[in-house]
């Protein structure tokens, strides 16, 4: 058997391989934008969120903003440092306008898509998250005042008191 004869099956079988992989791979669906978080709502988002940095003894601020980037509901704990004022509003905008996580544009960053730093309005950094309700993105919450994974966590807390 020559050397050509095994590498042609190898190499074509790489290749529909690496074919079905990005074929396989497609970009994963995002909610569609459903009627804007109600100010109640809001509400109820960020006294769960609040909540997570109270029993953790994070401060932290804590911005709403609808399926748009609009801000409905903002606050911020005492002590909390003053640029978080701006970031948190920034993670919940960048959820919103994206409709997805602030943590999954972080994540493209660190995989060596650096191009994600260019996108317009966009807060590549954990603590951002779409706020989706009956399947469709109804506002996003954004928390900013710790380190990322903390934000993100209580972002998380904030999220997922929309199910109480």
């Amino acid at each position: 058997m020559s050397l050509r004869s095994y590498f042609v099956p190898t190499l074509s079988t790489l290749l529909l391989i690496a074919f079905a992989q990005v074929v396989g791979a497609q970009a994963p669906v995002r909610p569609p934008y459903g009627t804007a978080i109600t100010l109640e709502t809001a509400k109820k988002v960020a006294a769960g969120a609040m909540a997570e940095a109270t029993k953790n003894k994070w401060n932290v601020a804590v911005a709403i903003v609808d399926n748009h980037g609009m801000l409905v509901y903002y606050e911020m704990m005492d002590d909390t440092q003053t640029a978080s004022a701006t970031v948190a509003v920034e993670k919940a905008k960048t959820s919103a306008m994206y409709r997805r996580s602030s943590k999954e544009l972080e994540d493209n960053i660190g995989a060596g898509r650096v191009a994600v730093l260019g996108l317009p309005g966009a807060t590549p950094i954990d603590g951002g998250l779409p706020l989706v309700v009956g399947g469709k993105m109804i506002g996003a919450v954004g928390v900013s005042g710790m380190a990322a994974v903390q934000d993100g966590q209580v972002a998380k807390a904030g999220a997922d008191a929309l199910a109480k």
